[in-house]
């Protein structure tokens, strides 16, 4: 993370369900009271997702709760969201996800330099086993890292 940036919220969950072969990050097209609502660190990604529609890209059912003191100028909280990225870069990445039947999934939102950005993936929707195997494989990992760092420390387990 560089030092302009600060983050909203991060979609562990699409790492669980998703195998992620790429990302990209883009820019979203928000309401001044989205923008305050975001700031106050509120959103929920969870059921979110990207869609192609044209030569447009949309991220819907991202949920952004009403900013409290904008009244009656209030945005709709699940309303789609423009996402904005450039020509080749639709055709690149969404046609990738159209063509291979992947999903376009979002991993992270953060603030970079005053803006709002989207980290947005391209995934492989993962079974059931697959999920599985993968906690599987992060237990063994860390229970690898804990035994390295008892032996570097200078202890023994008996």
């Amino acid at each position: 993370m560089s030092a302009g940036e600060r983050t909203i919220s991060d979609n562990r969950r699409a790492r669980h369900e998703y195998e992620v072969l790429d990302t990209l990050e883009c820019g979203i097209a928000l309401l001044g009271s989205e923008v305050k609502s975001l700031r106050g660190g509120k959103v929920s990604m969870e059921e979110a997702y990207g869609r192609v529609q044209g030569e447009e890209v949309w991220l819907i059912g991202c949920e952004i709760p009403e900013y409290e003191k904008a009244n009656r100028l209030n945005h709709i909280p699940k309303r789609p969201r423009k996402l904005l990225l450039h020509r080749r870069e639709i055709k690149k990445f969404a046609g990738l996800a159209y063509e291979k039947g992947l999903t376009l999934v979002p991993l992270k939102m953060y603030f970079k330099d005053g803006r709002v950005k989207l980290l947005m993936g391209i995934g492989r929707g993962r079974k059931l086993h697959d999920k599985r195997q993968k906690l599987k494989d992060a237990t063994v990992q860390r229970e690898i890292q804990s035994s390295l760092r008892h032996r570097s420390s200078g202890r023994r387990e008996d």
